[in-house]
């Protein structure tokens, strides 16, 4: 039987359509809203919405939709601020720094977000600003830095990156923003792991089984490039919330794991 045909855009709807990536129910989609011919931006706010409200922009806000959008007051935007779903809103002020917005209609509710942590050893920079971007468009919950023997850094930019999750959210339509917490050492994270949440450990050159979809709330560790120690992993054997578990036959380069990882525990039919 004849597979799907090759992704094609819609340009009523301009979205991407694509094959199945391996897995029933997988498409690839790319999505943008728009008034006219002309984008609609969409932002992070921390005011809540609803309507008639007036709600403050973020810092940057103003000079991003003036300066790089070329936008002004009426013009539309969408705003989410994790809490009370996407609104249509328009902008009423806009100055060199301050922006000010009316919201006008809900465009989605507020949904519930998938429970799924990523634990990730901290990378060099620019590895770590990707796990952080595209972990928040897989939609994690939450992103734990953990400190590791074989690490390669044990500084990481919280306000950096919490930006870059802002910014990811904001361009993949998600409705919320990861919790960014700060750096721990990996015992301390394992003595303090919540009752009830499975974690996944990818375990390279092992016999563990295939990483499948978490049914619940659940968690996914990398190591480092260099991986886990011995001690690191008999520390992990011993927790029974721990699962090791395999990403596939090849060796993946730790931010490669963490997407990959995040893919698989999220996949339909995978199961």
């Amino acid at each position: 039987m004849a597979g799907p045909g090759p992704a094609r855009l819609d340009r009523d709807s301009h979205r991407w359509t694509g094959v199945p990536l391996g897995c029933a129910g997988w498409t690839v989609r790319r999505t943008r809203a728009t008034s006219g011919r002309m984008t609609i931006p969409r932002l992070f706010v921390d005011d809540r919405l609803a309507g008639g409200a007036e709600i403050a922009g973020r810092p940057g806000q103003a000079h991003y939709l003036a300066h790089v959008l070329r936008r002004g007051p009426g013009d539309p935007v969408h705003l989410f601020n994790g809490a009370d779903g996407e609104w249509l809103a328009r902008i009423v002020t806009l100055r060199r720094d301050q922006a000010g917005f009316l919201a006008e209609q809900q465009l989605r509710p507020q949904l519930p977000d998938t429970d799924l942590w990523l634990v990730f050893a901290p990378l060099k920079r620019d590895a770590t600003d990707l796990v952080v971007q595209k972990a928040t468009e897989l939609g994690a919950a939450a992103l734990l830095p953990v400190l590791t023997e074989r690490g390669n850094t044990a500084r990481v930019n919280l306000a950096r990156l919490a930006a870059i999750a802002v910014e990811a959210a904001e361009q993949s339509e998600r409705l919320t923003l990861p919790v960014l917490h700060p750096p721990q050492p990996l015992a301390g994270l394992l003595a303090d792991w919540p009752s009830g949440r499975i974690l996944f450990a990818a375990a390279e050159r092992s016999a563990a089984p295939q990483l499948r979809p978490a049914r619940g709330p659940a968690g996914l560790l990398v190591g480092p490039e260099g991986g886990f120690t011995p001690a690191e992993l008999d520390g992990l054997r011993k927790r029974p919330f721990v699962t090791l578990a395999s990403l596939g036959p090849r060796i993946l380069r730790a931010e490669t794991a963490c997407l990959a990882g995040l893919a698989l525990l999220q996949a339909p039919g995978c199961g």
